[in-house]
């Protein structure tokens, strides 16, 4: 076997389930670090089990509901879950928007995935382009490559976000070269990169990632310009996962004070020595000019992908209407009123993903990429209104979301009648039910899975300003200037 078959070789029985899925995170001696410790199975550590989870669910999507959640590829000729799929016509971003809205309902959290299907889409035109221009063979790589994953079944992760160092210097400039990753060494198998991703979402998860340049590149940076595959649990890389608030309470025992015991996202940060990639996953190596179009295509895409904040949305509107249910408000014509803006607000993110997926366009390798203007327009949405819904949640909850007592308080003999006793609602309403509700929009408003849905959709697929810069770039500013000097009646002298 050559060297990218030998890589394949532990794939060849696919993941159907996500039984089988879980399964096939164990035992590959991957270099994972939580806490100061190394973690021999991720898996089955506590407080990353329910990222793991969260993943799960995008194999029982998708043969739960197939006719969102998988897609008939024309790459390998079978039917294929969705984040392997290269989108094809406006009605598969459509498919997609819906299947990630479902799955954000399903999980309340991050499902981690969407990096991966971007990164797919994105590879798949760029590396097409690059052929054209360049004569290289980078897209018949990236085709034999994703026609293994296809059949296989796994999860590609992405990594795009390098350390940066010095904002203010390129790539080649920076004291240390390593703050962005960079081929350190080629010879006739392949080539080896060094270096650092950051932010990596389940990255400790995944079975594959595609690595690719963060920013614009100068012929300077032709070391950097790089783009490949690697295995998760590819000799020279190491893990280390983030903290997230409230992430150990998964281990104080019980289920109540994690507010969502079973599903959270994960970050980690990913240090590469000296990994290899055969040629044959090797899909840019020094084409720098065109680091510009796959950043800006990568991010079309996952902009619009944030559409997974609404299913969140829907999970949080849901805890703070029960919450005014059991505290006997849910009539009180504020609390409506809150609930409707909620609503309005989470609606209108969801319009603007769906309408840049429905105005997609083709691109010369055939794949469809949504409406740059309308997806950063989406994005800059979920930079702002997680934030207000948020706010409304907490709101209409109260303040006993930051002030409840433990599960532990609430099983203990003497203490545990007395919480009963005061922190009863509405007659007929469990003190149980309240608290986990209460638990729930702490989870997601300040807890573990605001990571996810608030801070996440701040900086996640570049920050505000980053979209605010694209707005500028395709407003037609001039166009709009002289339409309405035309209809105003303004000569041209006059401008």
């Amino acid at each position: 076997m050559n060297s990218a078959e030998a890589l394949w070789a532990d794939f060849a029985t696919p993941i159907v389930t996500a039984d089988d899925y879980m399964n096939s995170l164990r035992g590959r001696g991957m270099n994972v670090f939580f806490m100061g410790e190394r973690v021999p199975e991720p898996v089955d550590h506590p407080v990353m089990r329910p990222s793991a989870n969260a993943m799960a669910e995008t194999y029982r999507i998708a043969s739960e509901r197939p006719e969102f959640a998988t897609a008939r590829s024309d790459i390998a000729g079978i039917a294929v879950n969705r984040f392997l799929h290269v989108p094809t016509s406006p009605d598969d971003l459509v498919a997609k928007h819906e299947m990630q809205r479902e799955l954000g309902r399903r999980t309340g959290t991050c499902f981690q995935r969407c990096v991966g299907l971007d990164a797919i889409g994105t590879c798949h035109s760029v590396t097409f382009d690059i052929d054209g221009k360049a004569g290289t063979s980078y897209h018949q790589r990236f085709l034999a490559f994703l026609r293994r994953a296809q059949a296989a079944n796994v999860v590609i992760g992405g990594a795009m976000t390098d350390p940066k160092g010095d904002r203010s210097k390129a790539p080649h400039q920076q004291s240390d070269p390593d703050l962005f990753l960079h081929v350190v060494r080629r010879d006739d198998k392949g080539i080896y990169v060094s270096g650092a991703k950051m932010h990596q979402t389940g990255a400790v998860n995944s079975h594959w990632l595609i690595f690719m340049p963060t920013m614009r590149m100068t012929e300077a940076d032709r070391d950097w310009s790089v783009v490949g595959a690697v295995r998760v649990d590819a000799p020279g890389l190491t893990y280390v996962v983030g903290r997230q608030t409230n992430d150990t309470r998964i281990v104080d025992g019980g289920t109540m004070d994690a507010g969502n015991a079973q599903f959270a996202g994960q970050e980690a940060l990913i240090v590469f020595e000296n990994v290899f990639v055969p040629h044959e996953h090797v899909f840019m190596d020094g084409e720098w000019a065109y680091a510009t179009s796959l950043v800006e295509r990568f991010t079309t895409y996952h902009r619009s992908s944030y559409v997974c904040k609404t299913g969140l949305g829907d999970v949080l509107i849901g805890a703070a209407a029960s919450a005014a249910e059991h505290n006997g408000v849910e009539a009180a014509s504020h609390i409506k009123d809150k609930l409707v803006e909620m609503t309005h607000l989470n609606e209108t993110i969801y319009s603007s993903c769906m309408a840049a997926a429905h105005q997609s366009k083709k691109v010369a390798s055939g794949a469809y990429i949504n409406d740059e203007m309308l997806s950063n327009v989406a994005k800059h949405n979920v930079t702002r209104f997680p934030f207000e819904i948020a706010r409304l949640a907490q709101d209409i909850a109260g303040g006993l979301i930051v002030t409840m007592p433990s599960e532990k308080d609430l099983q203990h003999n003497e203490v545990g009648p007395l919480i009963r006793k005061f922190l009863q609602g509405r007659d007929g309403v469990e003190v149980t039910d309240r608290m986990r509700i209460l638990r729930l929009i702490e989870n997601m408003t300040i807890g573990r899975n605001a990571v996810g849905y608030l801070t996440e959709s701040l900086h996640g697929a570049g920050s505000p300003q980053a979209q605010r810069i694209q707005i500028a770039r395709g407003m037609k500013i001039e166009d709009k200037k002289a339409r309405a000097r035309h209809l105003a009646g303004v000569s041209e002298r006059a401008k």
